[in-house]
């Protein structure tokens, strides 16, 4: 690893570890939640968190821009940006449920090169650097081997978000094909696909800050992270991953 992606990495990581010790103060504590214009939750917490990240940023990389869910967008020179969530899963944290994380990545002319989730709640650390692994609280992480989706597990966020979207159908197609459906959803089951734990997780509704780092993470553990058009993006605003065994499988009944 380059020392330039090894130093991005390293930051990402202690950056997302102090945020997510700034979450914890508020965890379980009935904080309350204000609703935003697109009938998301936020909470003092969050931008407590977020403004820790974008204080930790502007010292170590000022050149660099910075896209955040609560405090919007900053402008960089130097081609590279930085994209934050934190925390991704608030109504879970609202509920004093810990399936949330603090998501961290970094963006340049090719993409997403350095991703980071830490759900501080589990004490989880995933991360990750463009050919580099995958990584879970210090071991390597892989996705499972389950090549057959009638064995699969498969995760979601939202189920009344499916018929939203209008994709109730094909949703309820996929779903009966499988052994196992839990909603443990936002970034934290994309985090079980990465980690070998279920085989796919699914979200009908996504923005850039809610999967930055899922991309590098689910390729360099082995799967993949595509919009529900097969394209590995951040930006499709809808997202699936996979072990990539039933990646084609699952295409199909979503096609």
């Amino acid at each position: 690893m380059s020392a330039s992606l090894r130093s991005c990495l390293d930051f990402a990581v202690d950056a997302a570890w102090q945020a997510g010790k700034i979450t914890l103060r508020y965890f379980q504590s009935g904080i309350h939640a204000e609703w935003k214009e697109d009938l998301s939750p936020v909470t003092v917490a969050d931008r407590e968190a977020e403004a820790k990240i974008r204080d930790l940023l502007a010292r170590a990389y000022p050149d660099d821009g910075i896209v955040g869910e609560e405090f919007g967008r900053v402008e960089g020179s130097s081609g590279t940006r930085w994209i934050i969530d934190p925390i991704d899963g608030t109504k879970s944290f609202v509920q004093g449920v810990p399936l949330y994380g603090v998501l961290i990545a970094r963006e340049g002319s090719d993409g997403v090169d350095v991703g980071c989730c830490y759900m501080p709640a589990l004490d989880e650390m995933v991360w990750a650097a463009r050919g580099e692994g995958c990584w879970w609280n210090g071991r390597r992480a892989a996705v499972s081997s389950v090549a057959e989706l009638g064995q699969a597990c498969i995760c979601y966020t939202s189920w009344p978000s499916f018929a939203e979207q209008g994709r109730e159908q094909e949703w309820q197609k996929l779903v009966a094909s499988t052994r196992l459906r839990r909603g443990w959803g936002d970034c934290y089951g994309h985090i079980l696909v990465a980690t070998g734990r279920a085989e796919a997780s699914f979200d009908p509704i996504m923005n850039p800050w809610d999967c930055g780092p899922l991309l590098p993470i689910l390729q360099e553990a082995g799967g993949t992270f595509t919009d529900w058009q097969g394209v590995p993006t951040i930006y499709g605003k809808d997202a699936f991953s996979s072990n990539g065994y039933l990646f084609a499988s699952i295409m199909e009944h979503l096609d």
